[in-house]
């Protein structure tokens, strides 16, 4: 799930992960869901009411053509149209990313949790207006029985051993996760 990642959030994040981090974690999970064939639900707040703009540009880049569920609801599961979107994915278990995480992420989470959903968190693919508003979202989160996890963390445990079948996909993934990675130059990845 890819929930509110529009520039007025980013705008103002204030957490410990940089806009930009966030930014990037977003779109290699994106990447890595579409390599892995794991259906993407994206959605918006506030778009049509003129409040807020769509999903951030670099982002929506990764999704061409991707629909987005626009919301006017803060709790993303309080939308019947999301809702019904997740449910049609067939998944259980979910990775849930939204900005920020004190509420876009926190509110839907915590019900999804409580609707019987496996639910993990990029920790570092979210911000929070603040370091407290970020992290007492994540304890809360933890608490409800969400997972917390990071974009490379999550990645990884997809394909586990770079000899299994698709370790070229992913070994592709996070050669270009790291290239990208601000202050990083020639990466290398074991088993490359």
């Amino acid at each position: 799930m890819v929930i509110d990642y529009q520039q007025e959030m980013f705008d103002q994040i204030r957490s410990e992960t940089p806009a930009e981090l966030v930014d990037l974690n977003i779109r290699f999970l994106i990447r890595t869901a579409k390599a892995f064939g794991m259906p993407i639900v994206l959605s918006t707040v506030g778009v049509e009411l003129g409040v807020n703009g769509p999903t951030k540009s670099s982002i929506l880049a990764e999704l061409p053509g991707m629909r987005e569920i626009d919301r006017s609801s803060m709790n993303a599961w309080e939308d019947e149209a999301f809702r019904e979107a997740v449910r049609a994915t067939g998944r259980k278990r979910l990775l849930v990313g939204a900005l920020f995480t004190e509420i876009c992420l926190a509110f839907p989470t915590v019900e999804m949790l409580r609707d019987g959903y496996d639910v993990a968190f990029p920790a570092d693919a979210v911000g929070g207006l603040s370091q407290i508003a970020h992290a007492t979202a994540i304890q809360r989160l933890v608490q409800a029985g969400a997972v917390p996890t990071t974009a490379l963390a999550f990645g990884t445990e997809l394909f586990r051993d770079w000899k299994s079948p698709v370790a070229d996909k992913a070994r592709e993934l996070v050669k270009g996760y790291l290239s990208d990675l601000p202050g990083v130059t020639s990466p290398h990845v074991e088993g490359a």
